[in-house]
């Protein structure tokens, strides 16, 4: 047999400094840092360290592209948001590559991210005119009118399992709307942000689109800067529980996009093959369960159990591991040494707990995987929602499943945790089903399906996070009104 081959693909791109006003520029500081391909440890370049005066600089080029930007007619500015999107279409597979290579997700999984991000930029370049106001009159020779009209700049923060989803797509929506953008992609896997400011290049007007890359401080320099009116994070709950702290020192409206702690339950009326599927299917394994919405918490009917653990063991056997940029694989690392070592302690305190490991539980066998940051596929049994992987998001590959036989004791450990993301449902019986949608403590919940679509408002309760993305609300969440009365 065919050894795969170790060595890190050409990914013919080199960082060339961050992407301030239209150009190119190092750190002010000539600051940077390493990044590295988590499936081998191999270094692949050397990335701009923002510091405080460069998040300065990035933020006034900002403010003074808005006075241009917010004037330019909607169609001009949809047009700038499908150009970039048919920019993405063509440079698909060097996206997807790089972001296999950097963050260490699956090549499939990311081809289908650049594609989400385009129809996302699509989305909202076709949501555009329905930017409006409101009129109404309360006497003679009276009006009175609302306008909505961007904030200005807009700080976009973003993490690692989506490297260039996130930065593409999540800047859509405020540029639409008529604000600038500063983008901080995670310093994890900072590449493809980088890359989305070479796509930008000939579209958007100088200083409309700015790009940096740094650590905390680059991004607490963001939060804290005066002439940032509005910030969007998507990341974990401590961070962004700092950032709403850090902008309420200014009023600065805030939108969270945080983790997740998500159930699927399983009714007993549940086609057990099935069940698992759906249950496999929502940890995106693809991203190595590296999700906000990965449904790491399995509640099965007793009457099911032995059926479905045997087929979520069966179906996360099979999930191919190995090195992320190899058609075929659809596990990769985990994206730093970082997260590998706390998904390992995670693993100590489920065994310290009394859970019992089904499979997976480690790094894989596999000799050419042993460089890189592999975590096999976990399910566990006989969990408890007071142990720390009943009730912690772990942001790995490792799923939970907890048997129940009476339904509201069942709800209540589903509700019993602080994070409300998503929540699945699996059951025949609609009344049972939209019953129970009513009642787990989750902004977004499927019932037998997994997947997201376009014009879904998707946001979390409670720790999970504030307000809605992908759809018409998200636009109008980039405008404040202002009311307008006339007498004449």
């Amino acid at each position: 047999m065919k050894m795969p081959d170790k060595t890190t693909p050409d990914l013919n791109f080199s960082p060339k400094g961050h992407y301030i006003g239209g150009k190119w520029q190092e750190s002010i500081d000539g600051g940077t840092f390493e990044t590295i391909n988590p499936s081998n440890l191999d270094k692949l370049g050397d990335v701009p360290d923002a510091t405080e005066k460069d998040i300065d600089r990035a933020v006034t080029a900002a403010k003074s592209a808005f006075e241009e930007w917010r004037r330019v007619p909607i169609a001009e500015r949809a047009l700038c948001l499908e150009n970039l999107a048919q920019r993405i279409d063509d440079h698909t597979e060097e996206l997807a590559l790089l972001d296999a290579v950097d963050a260490g997700n699956a090549l499939s999984g990311m081809r289908g991210d650049m594609e989400w991000t385009a129809k996302t930029l699509r989305y909202f370049a076709g949501l555009i005119t329905e930017i409006k106001g409101e009129s109404s009159s309360h006497g003679p020779r009276h009006l009175n009118v609302t306008r909505r009209q961007p904030y200005g700049v807009v700080a976009k923060i973003n993490a690692f399992n989506h490297p260039f989803r996130f930065c593409a797509e999540k800047a859509a929506a405020p540029l639409a709307a008529g604000n600038c953008v500063v983008i901080k992609g995670s310093e994890q896997a900072p590449l493809s942000t980088l890359k989305l400011g070479e796509l930008c290049e000939g579209i958007f007007p100088e200083g409309v689109v700015n790009i940096v890359t740094g650590a905390a401080k680059a991004g607490q320099a963001l939060v804290s800067h005066p002439d940032v009116d509005r910030i969007a994070f998507v990341g974990s709950v401590p961070t962004g529980r700092a950032i709403a702290k850090a902008a309420g020192e200014t009023l600065k409206v805030v939108s969270l996009e945080l983790g997740g702690k998500n159930p699927i339950i399983i009714f007993p009326d549940a086609d057990p093959a099935k069940a698992a599927t759906s249950a496999i299917k929502g940890m995106n394994m693809n991203r190595q369960g590296q999700s906000c919405s990965s449904t790491s918490r399995v509640f099965v009917h007793e009457s099911l159990h032995g059926a479905v653990t045997e087929e979520l063991v069966k179906q996360a056997e099979a999930l191919p591991i190995g090195l992320p940029w190899l058609d075929g694989n659809e596990v990769g690392p985990v994206v730093s040494e970082r997260q590998y070592e706390r998904i390992l302690g995670f693993i100590s305190s489920a065994e310290e707990d009394g859970a019992h490991c089904l499979t997976g539980g480690g790094p894989p066998k596999n000799a050419e995987l042993q460089k890189g940051f592999f975590v096999s596929p976990t399910v566990y049994d006989r969990v408890t929602p007071d142990m720390r992987i009943g009730r912690e998001e772990i942001f790995g590959p490792v799923m939970s499943v907890f048997t129940w036989s009476e339904e509201e004791s069942m709800l209540e450990a589903v509700n019993g945790v602080e994070y409300g993301l998503t929540a699945a449902i699996v059951t025949n019986d609609l009344a049972k089903a939209m019953e129970t949608a009513e009642r787990v403590e989750a902004g977004y919940v499927w019932i037998n399906s997994t997947g997201r679509y376009l014009g879904a408002p998707y946001g979390g309760w409670k720790q999970s996070g504030l307000g809605q993305e992908e759809c018409f609300d998200e636009l109008v969440s980039y405008t404040r009104v202002k009311n307008i009365n006339m007498r004449w």
